[in-house]
């Protein structure tokens, strides 16, 4: 029989050709395509590769009306220009297909794998991706690594056609194009009421996003720092705090000052004891962003994109997922066992094994489709730096969960100074277990006490108070948010991350602690007071749970779309009614903000925005002129976007370059920064073949 196996990515393809082959496999192309040929037992197998979605959403041609509802998928190259090199994928998969009489999907086994697979097979199978799937030729490749065991094994234990995932994956897309597009449209249609064109979005996510982001934007504003105090006493060294803690009236903490003004205090109370530390659970991958953020300050977007290389690679499991468990039927031992042949893990690996510590300290979270992440054991190659760093995470986190709890000696001192207690606390590692495979990336800190004895005097050295004040609620990153937003079940654990670069995408936020700019408050504000589903939570979470009801065969597609259809409906009809007010809010945030588009935070602390010489000339400066003079130069005629992201090497702010015909780019604002030593050669180099392009000319 022959069989077309379907990959995700042509990365995937050839490890998936390179395992499943009893023998050599052929390698051919098509139109400029690969795909392999092989044999496995009797059947012959066609190998193939998608380049992610090679359908999409979108309303159907002579369609009228709004809301709009009436949808279709069509082929990815005929609704946007952009993704026109994947017609070549497609006329590949169309043309191998024909010589096929089962079609096996082995795309990333979530969700949106499962729509790109599945409406490949219907379109092969029908001519028709809006088609019925047969069932009888549509089979599902299920696996969590793509080592070749893995591969080999899941291509034994094929399952069925996973129906209930596709219909809970077509679901999402249909309602979240339906309402990305219904509300958007709406946003622009108000603006274009005020006599402004501008490109404005607000998706089922985004707008409950925005929400939370800007009602802690308001906190801040609104936030009046209050002065309170802290009295302390040095004594044998060591810094003691009064118990009463944060002190709001200042005659009070005087009165607790002048009462503590002895030469002596009596020590009330030493207690020591010995707690065990548990090891830190595997990654899912809302813990690897975070962490990868924390330690590395790499962006959470760009952390899913190494993982999801290295996943390709065969160098780490399935990254997409919200699981902090790690199966025995993993081969636990096989993978630590591996590790021990690299030298920079061979220690701690090796440790292990003597130990026969086999046996991981999970966490709560787990994933019906996939394990936590840990590494597979193969040895990685030619790893570009922040691979490095993601591998390296990732493989010290794995190795950790397996090690013995550290041991940590904790001890509280309260001293008596004249009636006033005062507590200090120590803390000493006396076996680091994990801690020691975790680092650098958790730091062990001792705080060691003086030898003292309960009913012992000992002498005060000093005796002061501190003079502080409250500080407002903390801004957001896009770590701590993708966090909250997993908490609250809003997205999922692969969209989180893009839904907020969108939200910096449209403007309506910038910053690496992120701040809500004047144009995202006039949105927010324009929605509180018009449309407050849209900004909703629980309805957004709502359709979120009707979504893995599908899943797990518990309500049906249609109904889960009509009802959403029916939302849709109530929310734009009174959009509407006050379409002007809107797009009046709208256009005066809009302003605001052009006044200044902030890229990121000078050194001085003032904001760096973009600013127009007398000669129409575009640049950045320091909102804090003419104290701060910080100026950088930009390409000109380019739009400039800023990312959150701050440089290793000069510490300014990152930007995102888009020009008309040109690839988009990023780059530090600072034009003396090490990454851009080679720039000015490639100009000279560039002059050059432009000087002899035109003496060639000349002489014709």
């Amino acid at each position: 029989m022959n069989k077309l196996i379907i990959a995700e990515k042509p990365s995937v393809a050839l490890r998936l050709a390179s395992s499943l082959a009893e023998g050599e496999y052929k390698r051919y192309s098509f139109g400029g395509i690969s795909y392999y040929e092989l044999r496995n037992g009797s059947d012959v197998l066609y190998v193939v590769a998608a380049a992610g979605h090679l359908f999409t959403i979108r309303q159907k041609e002579g369609s009228k009306g709004f809301p709009i509802f009436d949808v279709e998928w069509v082929p990815s190259y005929l609704a946007n220009q952009k993704a026109y090199f994947t017609k070549k994928y497609l006329d590949t998969i169309v043309e191998i297909g024909k010589r096929c009489n089962l079609f096996i999907n082995a795309c990333d086994y979530d969700i949106e794998g499962t729509v790109i697979g599945t409406n490949i097979i219907r379109f092969i199978t029908h001519g028709n991706v809006n088609s019925d799937v047969e069932k009888s030729v549509a089979l599902r490749m299920k696996f969590s690594t793509t080592t070749k065991e893995d591969l080999v094994n899941a291509y034994k234990n094929i399952n069925p056609f996973d129906e209930n995932n596709f219909n809970a994956g077509e679901t999402r897309h249909i309602i979240d194009w339906m309402w990305g597009i219904n509300m958007s449209r709406a946003l622009m249609r108000s603006l274009y009421a005020n006599g402004v064109k501008k490109t404005v979005s607000i998706g089922r996510v985004q707008g409950p996003t925005l929400a939370i982001l800007a009602k802690r934007e308001m906190e801040i504003n609104a936030f009046t720092p209050k002065p309170y105090w802290k009295v302390y006493i040095i004594a044998e060294g060591v810094e003691f705090e009064n118990v009463k803690g944060d002190l709001f009236d200042k005659k009070i903490a005087d009165e607790v000052l002048e009462r503590s003004r002895v030469k002596e205090a009596l020590v009330k109370k030493v207690e020591s004891k010995e707690i065990l530390e548990r090891p830190l659970p595997p990654f899912d991958l809302t813990t690897l962003q975070i962490e990868a953020s924390r330690v590395f300050n790499i962006d959470p977007s760009r952390t899913l994109a190494i993982a999801q290389s290295l996943y390709e690679r065969a160098y780490i499991s399935y990254p997409r997922t919200s699981s902090q468990k790690l199966p025995y039927s993993l081969n636990l031992p096989r993978i630590i066992a591996e590790l021990s042949k690299n030298s920079k893990y061979s220690e701690l690996a090796s440790s292990l094994i003597k130990e026969k510590r086999f046996r991981p300290a999970e966490g709560k979270k787990e994933d019906e489709a996939h394990p936590a992440i840990f590494p597979t054991g193969i040895m990685p190659k030619s790893l570009e730096n922040d691979e490095e760093k993601i591998y390296d995470l990732i493989v010290k986190r794995f190795l950790a969960c397996f090690a013995d709890y550290a041991t940590i000696e904790k001890t509280e001192v309260i001293l008596d100074a004249n009636g006033e207690l005062y507590r200090a606390d120590g803390e000493v590692i006396k076996n680091d277990g994990w801690l020691r495979f975790y680092a650098p990336y958790i730091a062990a800190k001792n705080k060691t006490m003086p030898e003292l004895n309960e009913g012992e005097k000992i002498k005060i050295d000093r005796v002061f108070e501190k003079e502080l004040k409250t500080t407002p609620p903390k801004r957001f990153t896009k770590a701590s948010l993708i966090s909250l937003l997993e908490k609250k079940n809003l997205g999922t654990k692969a969209t989180r991350a893009e839904i907020i670069d969108t939200l910096f995408k449209r403007n309506y936020i910038q910053g690496s602690s992120i701040k809500v700019t004047d144009f995202g408050m006039s949105v927010y504000n324009a929605l509180k007071e018009n449309c407050k589903e849209i900004l909703d939570e629980e309805l957004t979470r709502k359709l979120e749970e009707d979504m893995d009801n599908i899943m797990h065969g518990k309500a049906r597609k249609e109904e889960v779309i009509d009802e959403g259809k029916k939302i849709i409906e109530r929310i734009i009809s009174e959009f509407k009614s006050k379409e002007e007010e809107i797009g009046k809010s709208l256009k005066e945030g809009l302003q605001e903000t052009s006044k200044g588009e902030v890229l990121g935070k000078c050194k001085c602390g003032g904001d760096l925005v973009i600013k127009r010489s007398k000669n129409g000339k575009s640049f950045v400066g320091c909102t804090n002129w003419p104290q701060c003079n910080v100026t950088y130069p930009l390409p000109q005629a380019a739009k400039v976007l800023p990312t959150g992201k701050i440089c290793p090497y000069c510490h300014t702010p990152i930007v995102k370059i888009f020009r008309r015909g040109k690839s988009v780019f990023e780059m530090c604002l600072d034009p003396t920064c090490p990454t851009k030593k080679d720039w000015n050669k490639n100009d000279e180099k560039i002059n050059e073949k432009a000087k002899k392009r035109a003496k060639v000319k000349s002489k014709k």
